[in-house]
């Protein structure tokens, strides 16, 4: 038997998918920017790097906004994104064993997600590398690139403007890589498309505690 859960409130909703936008858009501007000679998309040069540095400035706004609702808001920042001692421990392997065997078996998931706990242990460790420490990091080496003469400073300080872009290029290669992960492990539900629903609508379905539906199985779905 299905039941419905009430799991992403609609300013998360609204952060993710501007976020996302914002992050493929920077993704291939920033391709035409490191390689013009290969990347034409968006005509100029010029208007490349218009366009990089307008998603960047929303991303990073979304970000602000993002970090404020959880931390002062909500309330549930440390609760939702910092492992625990248990999901260190056992938590990250078990998780693991899952996306890489159990999954194909069609054994449950071992994390059961609620409002309170959204996230599985890899998924915590993921989210606390790439937005708590990754993110901001892209975001402030970015606004150095745009204001290079104001931030002259801090750029002599970590090496130079060579050391500062390529660290802005090797962060932004794994925000890229993480994307395409975080595609993927979506499509692990219980179908393929249960983990996007709630995005849209903010509403998850799950079987009720001790049943499996059909959908949690691989062999069945293909």
């Amino acid at each position: 038997m299905k039941h419905t859960i009430y799991m992403t409130p609609m300013p998360v909703r609204i952060w993710h998918w501007l976020n996302a936008f914002g992050i493929v858009t920077l993704t291939v501007t920033g391709l035409q920017i490191r390689f013009p000679e290969y990347v034409n998309i968006f005509g100029t040069y010029k208007a490349a790097i218009r366009l990089h540095n307008t998603a960047g400035t929303v991303v990073s706004i979304s970000y602000a906004l993002w970090f404020i609702y959880y931390l002062f808001v909500a309330g549930t920042l440390s609760k939702l994104y910092l492992p625990t001692a248990e999901d260190i421990t056992h938590g990250i392997f078990r998780q693991a064993f899952f996306y890489f065997y159990n999954y194909f078996l069609g054994r449950p998931n071992p994390h059961h997600s609620t409002p309170d706990s959204k996230f599985n242990p890899l998924q915590k460790v993921a989210y606390l590398m790439i937005i708590i420490i990754l993110l901001p990091l892209v975001i402030v080496s970015g606004f150095s690139l745009m204001y290079v003469a104001p931030m002259r400073e801090l750029i002599l300080l970590i090496g130079g403007i060579k050391t500062l872009v390529s660290s802005h290029f090797l962060i932004a290669c794994c925000f890229t890589a993480f994307l395409f992960v975080h595609i993927y492990l979506a499509t692990l539900g219980h179908t393929p498309l249960a983990h996007f629903k709630p995005m849209w609508s903010g509403w998850e379905e799950e079987d009720d505690e001790g049943e499996q539906s059909p959908g949690n199985n691989p062999a069945k779905q293909h």
